[in-house]
Order: structure tokens, then sequence, then C-alpha cells
């Protein structure tokens, strides 16, 4: 098994306990990374949360398992990446989203595999997608 990046869903599946999740990734012999694009998504999401418990629990959980997880920062190889795909997939008039675009050109660069419930991943050339939920 090559190694995974988890995806901002796939991040959220573990804070929600997703069952198929939490046994792929406990069944995964490779390394398991996220990078700091989805660590600022899921801090978005926490904070748009209204104080109270839910919030509290939600917080713990991203602690727990961002602490867990390898977090890859952006390089000058990634962001050489990004520019590529990024005019690749302009061509072929396929619109990412930049957060999204930033995590693709991550696992590309480093040849993980992506784990991801977002279909649109697929159409980023060369980028391996597995959805960890099915």
């Amino acid at each position: 098994m090559p190694p995974a990046l988890l995806d901002t869903n796939a991040v959220s599946d573990l804070m929600r306990d997703h069952a198929q999740v939490k046994a792929r990734v406990a069944a995964h012999t490779d390394p398991i990374i996220t990078s700091v694009i989805v660590r600022g998504e899921i801090r978005y999401g926490l904070d748009r949360l209204p104080p109270g418990k839910k919030r509290a629990d939600l917080e713990a959980r991203a602690q727990a398992i961002l602490a867990a997880l390898p977090c890859e920062s952006i390089t000058v190889q990634i962001s050489e990446t990004y520019g590529r795909t990024k005019a690749a997939l302009d061509t072929r008039g396929v619109n990412l989203g930049d957060n999204d675009l930033w995590i693709a050109a991550t696992a590309l660069t480093l040849g993980t595999i992506l784990v991801t419930r977002d279909h649109i991943f697929t159409r980023v050339p060369g980028l391996q997608v597995e959805d960890w939920t099915t």
C-alpha cells in the first residue's frame, strides 16, 4: 500500500467515528498524513460552530486526530505541481477549488493516495484517489 493523504472529509469522517474509515486507517500499513490546507479547513469548520458542547467535543476529536497525523507543509515542489496541475485542468475545463488543488498537488508531489469522498479529484490526471467510506 502506498502512503495515504487524508482530505478534509476523511479527517471529518474520523472525527465522527466513521467505522469503515477507522478500520481502513487501522489496517493501512504505510504512513498516513494530511496537509496544512486540510488542517486549515478543519479549523475553519470548527470556528464556524457556535460555542458549546458539540464544538468542544469536535475540537477535542480534531486535536487528537491531527496530533497523530504528520502534516505536510507547502513546499516549492508542491507549488510547481500546483501550477502545472491547475494549467492542465484549465485546458480541460475542469474547475477545482484552490484548496482542493493544493491538496491534490501535495498528494501528487508526494506520490500518495488521496483519501476523499470528493469525486472531483478523480478528474486530476495522475492522482490516485480512494474513498474509504465504502
